[in-house]
């Protein structure tokens, strides 16, 4: 086997496993939560599919062009996992409802303790749980409440993490290869301005909207409405999806700003490495 097809093989491969890693994702609460229809099933397992073509594609691709990140590892892979982590917590907290176990029953105490934590005033749990209207039981607004903690506190934690990892690993290092365009395709250098401006100026306001939309979503359905139905939001798909996502946009937001950062700074160092053409007189005029 040549190097191409090797290659090929390879991409391949990896491409097939990160499908196979998502379609799990997606399809996870349906395994966990009790009594789900046939139908439901056959939805998901149909948008798992489809979700599962796409990444293939964009992982199996040359280059890559909605994916940001493939080559640049850990960022993907963090991300990914807080997700899961996220859903498989919320899916076995919200399957204590119909079905509860001794592990449900501690995954929920465990919920309940962390959202009363984080309920303080103007916290995001504090106006997570404002999103439900006026005739919402005590119950139903616990439930929204200890998904809404547990979702952000594995947020957080998955945040911290982040940026730890990339303090220890140095990510991404001047030392090796790292292509920026092949990791920010939709990231345009041509648009104008200095790239290392322009990442700066992307990392700040990635960083100011991944900080402020836990606080503006909850805000923005107050006012649009008088408040979600509390059987439209407290449904077990929906509860889980919807707090995953208010959780996990903010965040990863959050890690992309602080990625394009280190990767600004990357660029700088290496072009303090590389000698200009008055630093190649300057060293003539000496010799």
């Amino acid at each position: 086997m040549d190097g191409h097809a090797r290659t090929w093989l390879n991409r391949a491969t990896g491409a097939a496993v990160r499908a196979f890693l998502v379609m799990i994702l997606i399809v996870m609460p349906s395994v966990i939560l009790p009594g789900i229809g046939t139908d439901t099933k056959q939805i998901v397992a149909l948008m798992a599919l489809f979700a599962g073509a796409l990444v293939f594609m964009e992982y199996n691709a040359v280059y890559p062009s909605l994916v940001e990140f493939r080559d640049g590892a850990p960022f993907n892979r963090i991300r990914y996992l807080m997700l899961l982590a996220i859903i498989i917590t919320l899916s076995v907290i919200v399957a204590d409802r119909e079905d509860p176990t001794t592990v449900t029953r501690l995954f929920r105490a465990v919920g309940v303790l962390i959202g009363q934590s984080l309920d303080f005033p103007y916290s995001p749990v504090r106006l997570a749980s404002y999103m439900m209207a006026e005739t919402a039981t005590p119950a139903e607004v616990l439930d929204v409440r200890t998904a809404a903690g547990t979702a952000y506190f594995l947020s957080i934690l998955s945040l911290a993490v982040f940026v730890i990892v990339l303090k220890l690993a140095g990510w991404p290092s001047t030392k090796s290869a790292f292509n920026v365009w092949v990791n920010l395709p939709t990231f345009e250098p041509t648009a104008g301005g200095d790239v290392v401006d322009r990442l700066e100026r992307d990392a700040r306001f990635n960083l100011a909207v991944g900080f402020l939309l836990p606080f503006l979503i909850p805000t923005l359905v107050t006012l649009a409405s008088s408040g979600l139905p509390p059987s439209t939001l407290t449904s077990a798909q929906t509860l889980i999806w919807t707090m995953a996502a208010w959780a996990f946009l903010p965040a990863s937001l959050l890690m992309r700003g602080v990625a394009m950062g280190r990767i600004a700074d990357m660029i700088r160092t290496k072009r303090g490495l590389v000698p200009t053409e008055e630093d190649a007189l300057d060293a003539m005029a000496k010799a």
